[in-house]
């Protein structure tokens, strides 16, 4: 289990604070498969719970927690505690990859380890949180 931080100027999923609701349609309209995965809302403090692989588990904590509105995720999904990078500004996934996987060119590997969240490898914002390879 883990408590994750996140900015909480992120995509925008509702006019209002974003429900359980909205959290569970914007993890399906990324297509994640997360049918197993329970989510809470209580303020801007995300629960999820369930059973999912590594890599779903990775996913929806980044879709939910990079809401605008959402402040922490806390995770009860099991499996090994996933490695995420805030976004600086100035940032570029080429510095993420320098920083996080000690090369610049394996910036590749950040963007494909975060689809369908990121569409474009140019389109990063400050305060976004970052899924970063094993």
């Amino acid at each position: 289990m883990g408590l994750f931080d996140f900015f909480r100027g992120g995509k925008k999923v509702s006019a209002a604070a974003p429900t359980a609701t909205d959290l569970k349609k914007e993890v399906a309209d990324l297509g994640l498969a997360a049918d197993n995965v329970e989510i809470e809302v209580d303020g801007d403090i995300v629960k999820v719970s369930g059973n999912v692989d590594q890599e779903t588990k990775e996913k929806v904590i980044l879709a939910v927690g990079n809401v605008e509105g959402i402040s922490k995720v806390e995770d009860n999904l099991g499996g090994a505690d996933p490695k995420f990078h805030t976004v600086e500004k100035g940032d570029s996934l080429w510095k993420v990859a320098e920083k996080a996987l000690g090369n610049g060119a394996r910036y590749t590997e950040i963007f494909e380890a975060n689809k369908p969240m990121l569409t474009d490898p140019d389109k990063i914002y400050p305060g976004q949180v970052l899924r970063i390879p094993g």
